[in-house]
């Protein structure tokens, strides 16, 4: 138990710690169940604090994630993308990075940007498709963050851009998990 709370207070996943060191001998779910009733003598975030408030606004234009072939959902085609900004939970510094995943290779990128504004997204979406073939870019699909408010843009290069309902990271977990990930390290 002492080994398994060691990596919890190391910012471990229970899916990490049952996967790289207890395989096939406890769940994952009895962890987060362990977690939940307060076994461990580790601090959780039960439900986060609700964030401040977008000030940089949104927008509510665009293509419906609805709207996205079915090739897309299924990730058997190459070419289909999600893309998302990072910025650092210090807030010492308004740099962030453009993040982009490839959902069928799960190929991930992340581009550093001096702002989360339109202009910093576009050139991180012109350096990325000016360093991989343009037939590797069919969609992308986004949230409705201001800085994405370059996508016609985008569009006028030849890429369908689509965007995830209000409030719905889930329809973008690739790109959402690989995010968590980054940050973590």
């Amino acid at each position: 138990m002492k080994g398994l709370e060691s990596k919890l207070c190391e910012r471990w996943s229970p899916e990490q710690i049952v996967g790289r060191e207890l395989k096939g001998k406890l769940s994952f779910k009895t962890i987060y169940n362990w977690l939940y009733k307060d076994f461990f003598d580790v601090s959780l975030d039960k439900g986060k604090a609700a964030k401040t408030k977008e000030k940089r606004g949104k927008f509510n234009i665009g293509k419906s994630i609805s709207e996205r072939p079915e090739e897309v959902k299924r990730k058997e085609v190459f070419g289909h993308w999600e893309l998302d900004s990072v910025v650092s939970a210090r807030g010492e510094s308004k740099a962030c990075f453009a993040t982009f995943v490839e959902l069928k290779m799960r190929f991930y990128v992340a581009i550093k940007m001096p702002d989360r504004s339109k202009n910093s997204m576009l050139e991180a979406i012109k350096q990325l498709t000016s360093n991989i073939p343009k037939e590797a870019f069919k969609t992308f699909t986004s949230d409705r963050g201001k800085e994405i408010s370059c996508w016609k843009k985008v569009e006028e290069m030849g890429i369908d851009f689509y965007f995830a309902d209000p409030y719905c990271s889930r329809q973008r977990g690739c790109n959402e998990n690989n995010n968590g990930l980054l940050r973590e390290f």
